[in-house]
């Protein structure tokens, strides 16, 4: 006669053609899907969609965090891939103030930052330190 178990990995065999334990469940969860192509090795490694390098000294590159060992078993092809901010900003128009002072908080309220005060004097763009919003004094003509 044949025992519990093995009646049921009997009917498992006949039923799905395959055992599904939980061991082979969680190997299979587990199953590594780190990209295999020459080109989603490309994607998964670049930076970000709209930048090639690091953008700071301290930031490392993403193609050698990905070889870290927390993204050993994710799709790296479904990670956030958001777009580098430095690009964003830089697409930005510099924004003209009357004035030698420029204030700054980040826009939209509470999802701002805490403002600040820019001085133009020098006359070139100016950047804030939060958001990275670059505001320049409006040329004044003399009459």
């Amino acid at each position: 006669m044949l025992s519990v178990t093995a009646r049921q990995t009997s009917r498992r065999l006949v039923a799905g053609n395959a055992v599904r334990t939980p061991a082979i469940r969680a190997a299979l969860r587990f199953k590594s899907t780190v990209p295999t192509t020459t080109a989603d090795m490309e994607i998964a490694s670049e930076q970000a969609p709209n930048r090639e390098t690091t953008w700071s000294n301290d930031q490392r590159p993403r193609a050698e965090i990905i070889r870290d060992p927390r993204f050993v078993q994710a799709d790296l092809l479904a990670q956030p891939r958001p777009m580098a901010a430095i690009e964003l900003i830089a697409e930005e128009p510099v924004r003209e103030v009357e004035g030698r002072l420029a204030c700054c908080d980040g826009g939209g309220g509470a999802l701002g930052h805490p403002r600040v005060w820019i001085n133009l004097d020098e006359g070139k763009p100016e950047s804030c330190g939060y958001c990275g919003l670059r505001f320049q004094m409006k040329p004044h003509h003399h009459h």
